[in-house]
């Protein structure tokens, strides 16, 4: 075993990371020990100047590279973007020079990016929507105060507001109250979808925003204990239910604009940051009607079960200011819509362009439900393990979020490179999921390799693919997120087949990750 020899180290810090017992002033460490001791990592690491990356120059850093017109690289397919950074520079990345922001450092491992995750504290930084962060703690700081959420925040401020919401909302109990009702809202948009249809069976070419809706109603359903009215198929163009939608839309997929491309509004206000803080007002002004008049049903309503409490009733339950309720139903709505709806879109699209996988989820589900109108409940949920593993392969080639990231805390050693404190690591998951290094035959799109008796037959790394992200960060809402995935899809492929026959749709970069283009899915009834 090699060894490496270490002069005058500090023999405190060793005894507490590498566990030694006793130490000279010239200790030898083996290259095990080293591997798993940070500060030893330190000591030999390469410097931050030798990472490699797109070369920034001077006033204009990287910057100049993501304008119009002048720029070398396109953010409106920052999917693209990523893969082109590892095939040209490897498994670690700088992005230096960025206006108004610190570094971006793109990391490929997912060893490595196992390592950061570990190794985060109780308050992990995530790095995401400083737009929001200024809006919500300066620009509407007299509505949020101290109570900002979990979306944009970070540090004691998110960790308290968490630890106030995460048990109700986690809690397996308060997600299964939420299969009735969701199905309920499912079976109508179902309903709606069979009135779409054109003359060839098609859904028509807006269908996208039909799918926004019934998330929406989902959501509202979910956080608010309410139906909204999003599916009533006499709904205007201007109602209340499509301006949030719109307005969420707008400060989702203009993020990159502002954190990338002109992100010159942190210095004075641009027309794009005006629209933004414009439709966050809107957004919220909506919200809190619909809120205020949950709430004050709540008032009047008896619960004798407290099994029966519902998601905003737990937390009011254990929350004397019902500020608390308010600000995570307007979180829930904000990144729920279009996450959601995106990811629907997704998988509806790879249904109906694998015949084959579609077949093979409608003979479980034929099984699971011998009688198409059973309702749902828990333990059938449970059975359709296809169903799952398909949707988590979907997500693994076509992840919807494209990248999780850390805005590190302390110095770290990253691919052997000294990182410090600060820089904003970048985890993309939608290239490590693709990485054969990390997963068998990753080009192939394999729903199995997700199911327990298989598993042993294919490489699938832990931290390769982390559509939801990690740890305590991890997507607060994601078991409502699968719930209202798996009850459209056992209600939908159960009784209809979905075909896609039109030119190939080319996947990009909105908020999400999503294909661009019609989706005028033909759905035809199944012999039950």
């Amino acid at each position: 075993m090699s060894k490496r020899i270490i002069k005058n180290f500090d023999k405190k810090c060793l005894r507490k990371y590498c566990s030694r017992v006793s130490y000279s002033t010239t200790t030898t460490v083996t290259a095990t020990e080293e591997s798993s001791c940070p500060h030893i990592q330190q000591v030999n690491a390469k410097p931050y100047s030798e990472i490699p990356g797109p070369k920034p120059v001077p006033f204009l850093g990287n910057t100049w590279r993501l304008l119009p017109v002048i720029g070398q690289y396109d953010i409106s397919d920052v999917a693209k973007l990523s893969q082109r950074f590892y095939d040209q520079y490897g498994k670690i990345v700088k992005l230096s020079g960025l206006v108004g922001r610190p570094d971006l450092l793109f990391v490929y491992d997912a060893d490595e990016i196992e390592k950061v995750y570990r190794n985060e504290g109780p308050t992990p930084f995530r790095p995401s929507m400083p737009c929001l962060v200024k809006y919500k703690s300066e620009i509407r700081k007299e509505f949020f105060g101290e109570l900002a959420g979990v979306v944009g925040v970070h540090g004691e401020p998110w960790k308290a507001f968490r630890t106030k919401v995460q048990r109700p909302i986690l809690q397996i109990q308060t997600v299964k109250k939420y299969i009735t009702p969701i199905e309920e809202v499912t079976n109508y948009f179902i309903e709606r979808m069979l009135e779409m249809k054109d003359e060839n069976n098609e859904m028509p070419g807006d269908f996208d925003n039909e799918i926004h809706k019934w998330s929406l109603e989902c959501i509202g359903r979910v956080s608010l204990d309410t139906r909204l009215g999003c599916l009533d198929p006499n709904l205007p163009t201007d109602s209340e239910p499509q301006k949030i939608i719109n307005a969420a839309k707008y400060a989702l997929r203009n993020v990159a604009i502002l954190e990338l491309k002109f992100p010159f509004w942190r210095y004075f206000p641009t027309t794009v940051w005006k629209n933004y803080v414009k439709n966050m007002d809107y957004f919220i002004e909506i919200c809190m009607k619909h809120i205020d008049a949950a709430m004050e049903r709540l008032k009047s309503k008896s619960v004798t079960n407290e099994n029966d409490l519902s998601l905003v009733e737990r937390i009011l339950a254990s929350e004397p200011d019902p500020k608390t309720a308010y600000i995570l139903a307007l979180d829930l709505i904000l990144v729920g819509i279009d996450t959601i709806s995106m990811a629907v879109c997704s998988i509806l699209y790879q249904l109906a362009t694998r015949p084959n996988e579609q077949e093979k989820l409608y003979q479980e589900l034929k099984k699971i439900l011998p009688d198409p109108n059973t309702p749902l409940t828990a333990s059938l949920l449970n059975e359709m393990v296809y169903l799952k593993a398909f949707v988590k392969e979907v997500l693994r080639m076509y992840s919807t979020v494209i990248g999780n990231g850390r805005t590190l805390q302390e110095d770290t050693v990253i691919q052997g490179y000294h990182v410090p404190k600060g820089i904003q690591v970048v985890f993309p998951t939608l290239v490590t999921g693709s990485m054969s290094e990390f997963v068998s035959e990753p080009e192939k799109f394999m729903p199995e390799r997700w199911m327990k008796q298989s598993a042993t037959k294919y490489k699938l790394h832990p931290y390769a693919s982390l559509p939801y992200g990690h740890g305590a960060r991890m997507c607060l809402g994601r078991r409502f997120a699968d719930l209202e995935i798996q009850v459209l899809l056992a209600k939908l492929i159960r009784s209809y087949k979905l075909e896609y026959n039109h030119e190939p749709l080319e996947y990009k970069v909105t908020f999400m990750y999503a294909p661009e283009g019609e989706l005028r899915f033909k759905m035809t009834p199944r012999d039950c």
